[in-house]
């Protein structure tokens, strides 16, 4: 590693210990295995012996009856590397291997493949199309005609179809006074894009929904028709990773923990831009040995932690377009689990409070689950995965009883945390390539809806790779340029 490169990776060290899951980091140790590897990697390449040396290694396989040479464990080289291999990196990696199994290569870097803290299998698992920005439509759209046919998409030879257990129950919004001519605009456009979605004045969602307080309601939002509901995240996830190795994706348990920065700063002339290069990645595996990978491109689909691994290539702590960070950062959300045995029964959608709140039942009996997203004087400490029951006593329970009466004596059984891969700029998807380095990629940054849109931003991501422009669905305006530019792209029904 050159001199720039050590001092880079020195200056983007992170002190991180308290934290249960840390962030991507260069520890003083992880750099120094580094400088080892590199350098008994040096001396083998000079060692004069070389050619001996493997001719006899060569040898003695053969003399055991192994005739080929032995896969690593870690591949040195991939067209494609992934790094991330929960929803959005696996649906990446399916993609692409489903354009062309044999034609290229893919990696996927995951540092926990029983995605025990990953957003993916923390997350409730909704679908919904009432956005009010249409690409954020035109995504949830496709994703829920590939959750329709998940079957034939995800399907492996020999093994048993996937189900995801999805429930077409839909999403109600409610809206009161200052919230109608927004609510209306949001329809007029997700009709015109094709969305099956009903406005409901009060008098029709009591009728409806007659367990309902619709006294402060002056409209709703509802899709009870089709596209939207909720599924098991796990069984997407796994579906989609066991498809995506079954067309030749390698899946490779590691951190990555820095790479090699080419310096072209002294080279003069047009040939010298971008002025720093990667094409070399090292990966640290699950026992602690370094690895080093070369790559075509590279895609940072890392969820809350993305930045973090855009920072080992400099993006935030280098010079002009390389001073920008990603704008992605973790927040915790909390969801509760209640029981109501009188509850909503099997007509009850995912309804969403004008506050925020929301709340769907989990299977049919009398189990239900509930959430907000904290305001920003309330967002709570991200170094653990701990729930805080008071918040819903102060911020959810009021709510729920007040809109679904039934609610009022309702006590949380159990609950759980997770992480939002928030971007902090706008709330919304960051997708594309960066603006200085070439072959390096973003899927990141959806703000808790990253589930829902993995199956098209996938598809969407394998186009903008291999056809080098989006075919089914035009995202430039989700690209990093926006950043740039301070041009926010705001959605109006953040849940």
């Amino acid at each position: 590693m050159n001199k720039f490169s050590l001092n880079f990776l020195q200056k983007s060290r992170y002190l991180t210990d308290r934290f249960f899951f840390r962030t991507y980091a260069v520890s003083s140790e992880d750099l120094e295995k580094i400088r080892k590897f590199k350098e008994d990697r040096k001396k083998k390449v000079e060692d004069p012996y070389r050619t001996f040396n493997i001719l006899r290694d060569d040898f003695g396989r053969f003399k055991k009856g192994q005739f080929r040479t032995p896969t690593p464990k870690v591949p040195t080289y991939s067209e494609y590397v992934v790094v991330g291999g929960g929803i959005m990196g696996s649906s990446i990696a399916y993609s692409l291997k489903n354009r062309a199994p044999d034609s290229f290569e893919v990696m996927v870097i995951e540092r926990d493949p029983k995605y025990t803290r990953a957003s993916t299998t923390l997350s409730v698992g909704g679908i919904r199309q009432q956005y009010s920005l249409e690409e954020n439509i035109k995504l949830s759209m496709y994703s829920a005609d590939f959750l329709r046919n998940v079957k034939q998409h995800l399907s492996v030879l020999d093994d048993d179809p996937p189900d995801i257990q999805f429930q077409p129950q839909g999403y109600l919004f409610l809206a009161t006074e200052a919230g109608v001519e927004q609510m209306l605009k949001n329809h007029k456009l997700q009709t015109e894009l094709g969305a099956k979605v009903e406005l409901m004045r009060p008098r029709h969602m009591k009728e409806t929904f007659p367990w309902m307080n619709t006294d402060d309601i002056a409209l709703g939002s509802y899709v009870g028709f089709e596209n939207e509901g909720w599924f098991d995240p796990w069984a997407l996830l796994s579906a989609f990773k066991r498809k995506a190795i079954s067309l030749g994706t390698t899946y490779v348990h590691g951190e990555v923990i820095g790479f090699e920065i080419e310096d072209k700063s002294h080279v003069k002339g047009e040939d010298a831009k971008p002025l720093f290069r990667s094409n070399y990645l090292y990966m640290k595996d699950e026992l602690g040995d370094i690895h080093c990978v070369e790559f075509g491109f590279l895609i940072i689909a890392g969820g809350a932690y993305s930045s973090d691994v855009a920072r080992l290539l400099m993006i935030g702590n280098g010079p002009g377009l390389l001073s920008t960070s990603i704008p992605v950062e973790p927040r915790k959300r909390y969801v509760y689990v209640f029981n109501c045995v009188t509850g909503p029964g099997i007509n009850m959608p995912l309804i969403v409070d004008p506050n925020g709140v929301y709340v769907r039942r989990e299977g049919l009996g009398g189990k239900y689950i509930c959430g907000r997203s904290p305001a920003p004087n309330e967002e709570p400490d991200t170094s653990n995965l701990e729930v805080d029951y008071n918040f819903f006593e102060s911020h959810v329970w009021p709510t729920l009883a007040k809109r679904i009466p039934m609610f009022e004596c309702i006590k949380v059984s159990s609950a759980w945390a997770g992480f939002y891969d928030y971007n902090s700029f706008d709330q919304n998807a960051i997708l594309g390539p960066h603006p200085y380095y070439e072959n390096v990629f973003f899927a990141t940054g959806f703000s808790g809806h990253g589930i829902q849109m993995a199956p098209a931003v996938g598809r969407a991501m394998m186009e903008l790779l291999i056809d080098k422009c989006y075919v089914t669905i035009d995202l430039s305006r989700f690209h990093l340029d926006r950043v740039y530019e301070e041009k926010p792209l705001f959605e109006q029904h953040i849940v």
